[in-house]
C-alpha cells in the first residue's frame, strides 16, 4: 500500500485488547462538542477544588504568608528608618569617645581574667573540661527526652527568671536545651571570674559587670529563633509584631538622638501636678539652681522646726512624690511636718561652671535663708536623698568648721559617704572612663541625661534594658504605664563643674573621709559633724550598697541611728507606711564588721517611715499654728511642683 493511501486511511483506535474505549463525546453532550464542531478551541475544564490548607502544624499556628510578606516589608522600612536615625549624628561627625572608651575597658579587664587561665594549662583544661562535661551530660539527658525518656534538667527552670517563664521553655527539649546550654556558660563565665584570684578587687568588680553585660545580652531570650514566645507571636500575628516593633524602634533612636532611648512606661498617662508629683503646696523661691516648694499643711498644728529635703539632682525629686499612696513627702506633711523641697534646674550650657559648692550656697543655704524668711525659724532638720545626701554631708561638714548650727538634725537616705566599696556605678568611673566623661562635657557644658539613665539601667539588664527590647521591638507591645518608671525616664543633666568634681573627689579618689576634700577653702572633717543622724541604707541597693552606707556612718561625730531596710534604691525607700512591702531593721551605732552588725539587729515588719518619724518629731516636740507657704514674708510664685521640675533633657 502506497504511503498516499496510507495517509488517507482513517486511523482505528482502541484495537488493542487491553485498551479502554474512548467515551462517545457526541452522545455525553460533552461541552467541548460544539465548540469543536465550529472549530474553536474548547474551554478548560474546572479543576478539582484543593483541600482547605491547615492553619497549624501540630500546635504551632501557620502564619498568613500575604500578610506575612506585608508586614516584613513595612518591619524593613522601619528598620531603615532606625539605621537612618542611628546614622544621623555620625554623618554630623558627632563621636562617641565614651563608648570607645568602655570597649577597650572591657577588652582589657577581660584579658586579664582570661590570662589568669590560660597562664596555667591544667587550670585552663580543668575549666575546659568542667563546662564540656556539662554539655556532654546535657545534650544526652536532650536526646533521652526527644526519645520520649523522663529525664532531669541538669540547669532546674529558676522561676524567679522572667525571661524563661513561659512553659514553651521547659515543655519543648530544643528550647529546654537551649536555655540551659545558656544558663551554664553564664554560669560557668561568672565562676571564671570569681576563680580569678589574681585579680585587684576594683577589677574584678569591672569583669564581673561586664561579663552580666555579655551574658544578659546573649540570652536566647533576645532572638526570634532561639525564643520560643517569639516564634509563636509572630506566627500567630504573621509578622505584625515585628513591623509595630521597628516602628518603635525607629521612634526610640530618634528620641535619643541617634542612641536607643528605650521607652519603660506609657508617659502620655501621667502628668505631673494632676496625677503625679500632686501634693499641694507652692514655690516659694526661686534662682539659677533650684525652686524651693513649701507644701501646703493639712493639719491645724505643726512641729515648729521645719524640714528641708535635698533630693538628688541625677533624678528629679518626686520620686518622693509619685502619687498619694507612695508619697513620702505627703507622709511627712501629715506627721505635723512643715515639708520643704528643693527642686533642682535640669541645667543646660549656661550652668557648665557650676560646682559642688555653688549646689551647697545657691541650694542648701539659700533654701535655709528662704525657710527663715517663710517661718521666723532659723533652724530646721533636713534630709538628703542619694548624691543630695552626699551634698549634705559635704554642707554639715562645712557648716560645722565655720561653727554654723542652722541644721540640728539629718537623715540619709541611701547616701554615700566613703566610695571605697561603692556600688557598681563605680564600673563608670575609672580615670580613663573619668577623663572621657570629662571631654564629652567640655563640648557641650553638661553631661546629657541620657548617660546617667543608660548607666542606672545597665546596673539590671535583664529587668531594665533587654525585657524592653524583647516586650516593644520583637513583641511589639508598648510598655504598661507605671509611675516609678515614668520618672525612671524622666532624665536630667549634669553640669560639668559639679559633675566632674563628684567623680573625681568621691569614686576616683574618696576625699571626704579620707580629710582631704577642700570646700570654698575649708578642709572637710565629717567627725567635727555632732548633730544626730538618722542614716538609711537599703539591703539590695546596688547604687549605694549597705555595706558601703554602714562604712561611711562611722565618720560622723554624733549620735547614730543606722537603720536597714528591705529592697534597694528606690523601692525601699519609697516603702508606704500604709501599704509597706517591706520591713527593715534596726541595731547598735555601727562599728565592726556590717555582716556582724546585720547577724545582730532586730527585723521589724513595716515601714521605716514610722520609726523615722517617731525619731524626727522626738527631737524637737514643740508645735505652733499651721504655716501657709511663704508666710507673711515671702509670695508664692506658682504652685507646685513647680516650673523647673517640667524641663525635659
Amino acid at each position: 500500500m502506497s504511503v498516499k493511501r496510507m495517509r488517507d486511511r482513517p486511523v482505528e483506535l482502541h484495537k488493542s485488547p487491553r485498551s479502554r474505549p474512548t467515551p462517545n463525546l457526541r452522545k455525553a453532550g460533552a461541552p467541548g462538542q460544539a465548540a469543536a464542531e465550529q472549530n474553536v478551541a474548547p474551554l478548560p475544564s474546572r479543576p478539582a477544588t484543593p483541600a482547605a490548607l491547615p492553619s497549624t502544624i501540630g500546635n504551632v499556628p501557620l502564619p498568613d504568608l500575604q500578610k506575612l510578606s506585608a508586614n516584613l516589608a513595612r518591619a524593613a522600612e522601619e528598620g531603615q528608618k532606625a539605621l537612618a536615625a542611628y546614622m544621623k549624628p555620625i554623618e554630623a561627625g558627632q563621636t562617641n569617645n565614651e563608648i570607645a572608651t568602655q570597649v577597650a575597658d572591657c577588652v582589657n579587664t577581660l584579658g586579664q581574667v582570661a590570662e589568669h587561665w590560660l597562664n596555667d594549662t591544667s587550670r585552663a583544661l580543668e575549666a575546659q573540661t568542667k563546662l564540656a562535661t556539662s554539655f556532654v551530660d546535657l545534650w544526652g539527658r536532650t536526646l533521652k527526652r526527644m526519645t520520649g525518656e523522663p529525664a532531669e534538667p541538669v540547669v532546674p527552670a529558676d522561676p524567679s527568671d522572667k525571661r524563661f517563664v513561659d512553659p514553651r521553655w521547659q515543655e519543648l527539649p530544643f528550647f529546654d536545651f537551649l536555655r540551659q546550654a545558656y544558663q551554664l556558660s553564664s554560669n560557668w563565665a561568672e565562676e571564671m571570674v570569681a576563680g580569678a584570684d589574681n585579680l585587684d578587687p576594683n577589677t574584678r568588680k569591672k569583669a564581673t559587670f561586664y561579663v552580666r553585660q555579655i551574658t544578659s545580652a546573649l540570652s536566647p531570650s533576645n532572638f526570634i529563633g532561639t525564643n520560643p514566645e517569639l516564634l509563636y507571636a509572630t506566627a500567630e500575628t504573621s509578622g505584625e509584631n515585628l513591623a509595630r516593633g521597628m516602628k518603635m524602634l525607629a521612634e526610640d533612636i530618634a528620641a535619643g538622638k541617634g542612641s536607643l532611648k528605650i521607652r519603660q512606661s506609657d508617659p502620655t498617662k501621667f502628668q505631673l501636678g494632676v496625677n503625679m508629683a500632686m501634693s499641694p503646696g507652692k514655690v516659694i523661691f526661686r534662682n539659677e539652681l533650684m525652686e524651693l516648694i513649701q507644701y501646703s499643711p493639712t493639719t491645724q498644728e505643726v512641729y515648729k522646726r521645719p524640714l528641708l529635703i535635698v533630693p538628688p539632682w541625677i533624678n528629679k525629686f518626686y520620686v518622693l512624690d509619685l502619687n498619694p499612696e507612695k508619697s513620702f513627702i505627703r507622709f511627712a506633711v501629715e506627721q505635723d511636718l512643715t515639708v520643704f523641697v528643693i527642686s533642682w534646674v535640669n541645667p543646660d550650657a549656661r550652668h557648665a561652671d557650676k560646682g559642688f559648692e555653688h549646689y551647697m550656697r545657691e541650694g542648701i543655704f539659700a533654701a535655709l535663708d528662704a525657710i527663715e524668711e517663710a517661718t521666723g525659724e532659723r533652724k530646721a532638720t533636713t534630709i538628703g536623698y542619694c548624691v543630695g545626701g552626699t551634698l549634705l554631708a559635704v554642707a554639715l561638714a562645712y557648716m560645722a568648721a565655720r561653727d554654723d548650727d542652722r541644721i540640728e538634725s539629718a537623715t540619709f537616705l541611701t547616701t554615700q559617704v566613703d566610695f571605697a566599696d561603692a556600688g557598681d556605678l563605680q564600673v563608670f568611673a575609672d580615670r580613663a572612663m573619668v577623663d572621657a566623661v570629662e571631654e564629652k562635657m567640655a563640648e557641650a557644658g553638661y553631661l546629657d541625661g541620657a548617660n546617667m539613665a543608660n548607666a542606672f539601667n545597665m546596673l539590671r539588664p535583664n529587668d531594665l534594658v533587654w525585657s524592653y527590647v524583647v516586650n516593644n521591638y520583637l513583641k511589639g507591645k508598648e510598655p504598661m504605664p507605671f509611675d516609678l518608671l515614668t520618672w525612671n525616664s524622666d532624665s536630667t543633666r549634669m553640669p560639668r563643674a559639679n559633675h566632674a568634681f563628684y567623680l573625681r573627689n568621691c569614686y576616683l579618689e574618696n576625699n571626704l573621709t579620707r580629710g582631704a576634700m577642700k570646700i570654698g577653702g575649708v578642709k572637710l572633717d565629717l567627725s567635727k559633724v555632732k548633730i544626730p543622724v538618722y542614716n538609711l541604707a537599703t539591703k539590695e541597693d546596688h547604687i549605694a550598697p549597705a555595706r558601703s552606707v554602714f562604712t561611711g556612718a562611722k565618720f560622723f561625730g554624733g549620735e547614730m541611728r543606722y537603720v536597714l531596710a528591705g529592697s534597694g534604691h528606690i523601692a525601699g525607700v519609697v516603702n508606704p507606711a500604709w501599704k509597706p512591702k517591706y520591713q527593715y531593721w534596726t541595731g547598735e551605732r555601727p562599728s565592726g564588721a556590717y555582716n556582724e552588725w546585720v547577724a545582730k539587729a532586730e527585723m521589724h515588719p513595716g515601714s521605716w517611715w514610722t520609726d523615722w518619724a517617731e525619731w524626727v518629731t522626738r527631737q524637737a516636740p514643740e508645735k505652733v499654728p499651721a504655716r501657709e507657704p511663704g508666710g507673711s514674708r515671702l509670695k508664692p510664685l506658682c504652685d507646685a511642683p513647680g516650673e523647673y521640675v517640667r524641663v525635659q533633657a
